[in-house]
């Protein structure tokens, strides 16, 4: 396992509100699901653009750069380049988010704007990962994946302020052609090698894994990077050889940190199934069916397996691996910092009273009940389903929130 020092640690104020806003934009998610019709469901849709950003800018960024603002200078071992920072990137991605999330569906004239605070935020994360990084001495297959993820981060903003532009008709872009880069340069490149690279960590930490080789770890990094390459430059040059290559090496490269994670799984020595593991279970099932689906809309060519595998990735992967750390995170950091100096002096709590054994069950059962019945609707083209899934969703999400308050502010 990696050696983790909490001695470079931010204080908790600086980091709970990015939980705290990222689970309310979470609720907000779920709610705009309502809004929707089967029917009008569409990858391009202007509301369907509008909810996808809601989500992953406002709910899995927000919480990523929350958990990247702890993890970084503790698994690096360095402290922070600039760490009050942090606390102008959340109120800028809140409101640039909202403001790119009224563009699309209302005011596209705002989308620009938007975009212009989203990517000063994700541009002032992205330099203080840089810098932080800079002062490491030594790098390792941890830093070496949070250096290409802030890479690809920092050229799928451009991307995405330049698709901005376009729509709101200030420039004129090949919109289509520049949204396979973008999807694949913040999902892919950013998003999914953030996860791969913090698994090494926190999965053998949180599961006490020893004796694992790193190979398909490194393997899978170094394809899924390729991958994200070629798709971005495809998207640019017009060579869709490069886009389907790009497919068949993140798909490869997924199913090779897929077997990663089940040797992590096979070595570790606590065995306890808790709703940690739990929710990584079906997130890394829901990765899978995620590729299935793909793998049949490109024989098939039908737009809702596409919808199908997205909706699966999205809600059923990045979700629950989000909300699945959050239940390990927060409780430590708040336990670290409020109960720690007690610790010989007093009786303490332990980080399993901390954390909030009804909502969380609550969340994950309703949340995996709204997952595959909003799936089946979507298939299906069926608004009942679709309904249904969306309640089962509202109060996953309901009990997401409570669950989070209740952890930061436990006494």
């Amino acid at each position: 396992m990696f050696s983790v020092s909490q001695d470079f640690a931010p204080p908790f104020k600086l980091i709970s509100p990015f939980f705290i806003l990222g689970s309310l934009f979470y609720l907000l998610s779920v709610i705009f699901l309502f809004f929707f019709s089967v029917e009008e469901l569409s990858i391009l849709d202007a509301k369907m653009l509008s909810f996808v950003h809601l989500f992953l800018l406002g709910f899995v960024m927000m919480v990523i750069f929350g958990a990247m603002a702890q993890l970084v200078p503790v698994v690096l071992e360095v402290g922070h380049f600039g760490v009050e920072l942090f606390y102008a990137i959340w109120p800028l991605l809140g409101i640039g988010t909202i403001m790119m999330v009224f563009g699309f569906v209302a005011y596209p004239t705002l989308l620009p704007f938007g975009g212009t605070v989203v990517l000063i935020s994700m541009m002032i994360f992205v330099m203080e990962i840089f810098l932080t990084i800079k002062k490491v001495q030594k790098f390792n297959l941890v830093i070496t994946s949070m250096l290409l993820a802030n890479i690809f981060l920092f050229f799928g903003i451009i991307f995405g302020l330049v698709m901005a532009l376009g729509y709101a008709g200030m420039i004129s872009v090949d919109i289509g052609a520049l949204l396979r880069g973008h999807v694949f340069l913040v999902i892919i490149g950013y998003i999914v090698v953030t996860i791969m690279g913090l698994s090494v960590v926190l999965l053998p930490m949180f599961g006490l894994s020893h004796g694992f080789s790193k190979k398909p770890l490194e393997i899978s990094l170094a394809l899924v990077s390729f991958a994200v390459v070629f798709v971005a430059v495809s998207s640019l040059s017009g060579v869709v050889f490069l886009s389907y290559l790009g497919y068949l090496l993140s798909s490869v490269g997924i199913l090779l940190y897929f077997y990663f994670i089940y040797t992590i799984y096979n070595t570790r020595a606590r065995k306890e199934i808790d709703i940690y593991a739990k929710s990584l279970m079906f997130s890394y099932f829901s990765l899978i069916a995620s590729l299935v689906l793909a793998l049949f809309y490109f024989v098939d060519g039908y737009e809702m397996l596409l919808l199908a595998s997205a909706w699966v990735l999205f809600f059923g992967f990045f979700t629950f691996v989000v909300t699945g750390h959050m239940y390990k995170i927060i409780p430590f950091l708040v336990w670290f910092e409020r109960f720690s100096p007690l610790v010989g002096k007093q009786k303490v709590p332990m980080l399993a009273d901390m954390l909030p054994q009804k909502s969380s069950s609550a969340q994950l059962v309703f949340g995996i009940l709204g997952v595959l019945v909003v799936l089946a609707a979507i298939l299906l083209k069926d608004e009942t389903l679709l309904r249904a899934g969306a309640s089962f969703l509202l109060m996953s999400a309901l009990a997401l929130v409570k669950g989070v308050f209740y952890m930061i502010n436990y006494k």
